[in-house]
């Protein structure tokens, strides 16, 4: 694995967006000695079908898998992941938003620990969608939001279950937990990225919803 390269990873089916994406990603500041680079997936046929796509194709020991409409703002992201990364060896995931503690449901923000902040566009609204401040460098949380998923280690994402574009993001949480890596959300003064509110089927989604609980029996 090359320790000084970072892949960006997205599933792709909307090439405007993800220019946009690009666009911001390619404004990062790149830390002395790193280089980067984007994987687009296109017509794949699950988010996991994807992420594991991408990930066979990169020797990028640092990736960041997001989606297409997902936008980085903070200048420093690389350095900053980095730096939590360097902080603990066992740190095997950051996500910018999550739950300390998992509720029946399987739906993180039922939680009544949920911690971390983004920028939210839904429709004409753009605001802040926060939860609790993390105080330290980073909090140790049970699952993360799926809009970016950052990882120093390579473990496969469950396509074999999850073959849709659903609970992905809280089974790979579980994934790494297996393998005694932590999950966590990193402290942010202002929110380090902004995502794009689309439209959900709630009946796929509560398919995915049973697909995850009756794996992980929480």
């Amino acid at each position: 694995m090359n320790d000084k390269k970072i892949s960006f990873i997205s599933a792709v089916n909307d090439d405007i967006q993800y220019q946009q994406c690009l666009l911001l990603i390619n404004s990062l500041n790149i830390p002395k000695g790193f280089t980067i680079e984007t994987i687009p997936i296109k017509n794949a046929t699950s988010m996991c079908n994807a992420y594991n796509e991408g990930m066979l194709l990169s020797d990028a020991k640092y990736k960041v898998y997001l989606h297409q409409d997902a936008f980085i703002l903070n200048l420093d992201f690389i350095q900053n992941i980095i730096d939590i990364f360097n902080l603990d060896s066992s740190i095997g995931i950051i996500g910018m938003c999550g739950a300390k503690t998992l509720p029946p449901s399987g739906i993180w923000w039922d939680s009544a620990d949920t911690m971390g902040k983004i920028y939210e566009k839904n429709g004409s609204y753009f605001g802040v969608l926060g939860f609790r401040e993390v105080e330290k460098e980073y909090e140790e949380v049970e699952s993360i939001d799926g809009l970016i998923i950052i990882t120093q280690y390579d473990i496969e994402w469950r396509s074999d279950i999850f073959d849709g574009w659903h609970f992905y993001d809280i089974s790979q949480s579980k994934e790494f937990k297996m393998h005694d890596y932590k999950t966590v959300v990193p402290k942010q003064i202002t929110p380090w990225c902004m995502h794009t509110r689309g439209y959900t089927d709630m009946n796929i989604y509560e398919l995915y919803r049973l697909k995850f609980i009756n794996t992980y029996k929480i």
